[in-house]
């Protein structure tokens, strides 16, 4: 297996920069996600990695070989599409032995390899079947099958599960992991999806407009998002966002911001103050699953901010609720526990976990 380094990746398309310095690395073995909006040049990144498309200024290392003029063939990579992109008139033994088949290995050595993967991918009651004869998911593990029979040094998926739907989506996230962990290859996994990412990344890069605007791990860029785009995107519900400002209140430091009837004062937990450097304007972002309704378990409680707000809308969904609440002029958006689900029209007392509040400049938007 190999590492995979991106250095200050350039790409034009005419006169319209589509990445704009881009700089990685998959450490040997590791999964990493490229993960952003439509149009961020995920996507356009790995086809360069991939060399389908060419490089304008950067370098591109597989281990310890600089690839940016090496053909795609020669770069010892397998790709599995999101269109999966298989023949129609093969079966599906057909198509997992097209490659090894164009690369002249031996006949038995091919039975014996594609035995192997049909077995561990639970397709080998299918390997007469045609494309056209399986379900999406089915014809997903073929693609990965026939990725997996050339055993390379690194693994390319781009958005290989946008086609199906959620169920399906699920179980094949479960797969995938499971697939890395037997095989344990370098992979570079390219989705819109925030919960793919976020499920199976060992360290995920967020693009938006040809940069990376954070490469981590999944925990830190959730609770530590580099800037507002960061904490936007990755997170469903959305992180919410609200313009306030650090004060002082009986010589401690709180957020302040206008709410139904007066102001919210959330004194600051940590060592944020010392971040923040005294009084100033600054966007608050609490996620939706820091909000509860205050009980004798948040009373008094370290980092535990106290508040209430009118509940606008109740979303049940089952194993939580949905609640979008009134802090002002601003709706935002609650995660609750059934048993501590509000009720529409209700004037909810809150507690705002503060310690896992973050707090961010409105000018240069990124984290203080």
């Amino acid at each position: 297996m190999a590492s995979l380094t991106v250095r200050n990746l350039r790409k034009n398309f005419g006169t319209v920069e589509v990445l704009k310095g881009i700089d990685l690395e998959a450490r040997a073995g590791e999964f990493i996600a490229l993960v952003g909006p439509s149009g961020c040049g995920k996507s356009t990144l790995l086809a360069m990695v991939a060399g389908l498309e060419t490089v304008t200024s950067g370098e591109i290392w597989i281990g310890d070989r600089m690839v940016n003029s090496v053909a795609p063939k020669d770069r010892d990579i397998a790709m599995v599409f999101q269109s999966y992109a298989l023949y129609p008139t093969m079966t599906v033994r057909e198509n997992m032995a097209f490659g090894m088949e164009s690369r002249g290995i031996p006949r038995a050595q091919q039975a014996e390899t594609i035995a192997r993967v049909a077995a561990f991918l639970q397709l080998d009651q299918l390997l007469n079947r045609k494309p056209g004869q399986l379900s999406g998911g089915q014809r997903q593990r073929v693609a990965m099958g026939r990725a997996l029979v050339r055993d390379p040094e690194l693994f390319l998926f781009d958005e290989p599960l946008s086609n199906l739907d959620a169920k399906l989506r699920v179980d094949m996230r479960t797969e995938i992991k499971k697939l890395h962990q037997r095989v344990g290859k370098t992979t570079v996994y390219v989705t819109h999806d925030q919960v793919e990412a976020m499920t199976l990344a060992s360290r995920i890069a967020v693009m938006h407009l040809g940069e990376v605007q954070q490469f981590d791990e999944p925990e830190i860029i959730y609770n530590r998002p580099a800037n507002i785009f960061v904490a936007g995107f990755m997170g469903s519900p959305s992180m919410n966002f609200i313009s306030a400002e650090v004060t002082s209140l009986e010589g401690r430091p709180v957020v302040s911001f206008p709410i139904s009837g007066g102001v919210a004062n959330l004194p600051l937990h940590g060592d944020v103050a010392e971040r923040v450097g005294g009084s100033r304007k600054v966007v608050l972002g609490i996620r939706p699953e820091h909000l509860s309704r205050q009980s004798q378990n948040t009373r008094g409680k370290p980092g535990i901010a106290e508040m209430s707000a009118p509940v606008e809308l109740v979303e049940p969904t089952g194993a939580e609720t949905m609640a979008v609440l009134k802090f002002g002029e601003l709706e935002v958006v609650g995660r609750f526990t059934p048993d501590e689900a509000p009720k529409a029209g209700e004037n909810m007392p809150l507690a705002v976990d503060m310690t896992r509040a973050c707090l961010f400049d409105p000018g240069t938007r990124r984290l203080i």
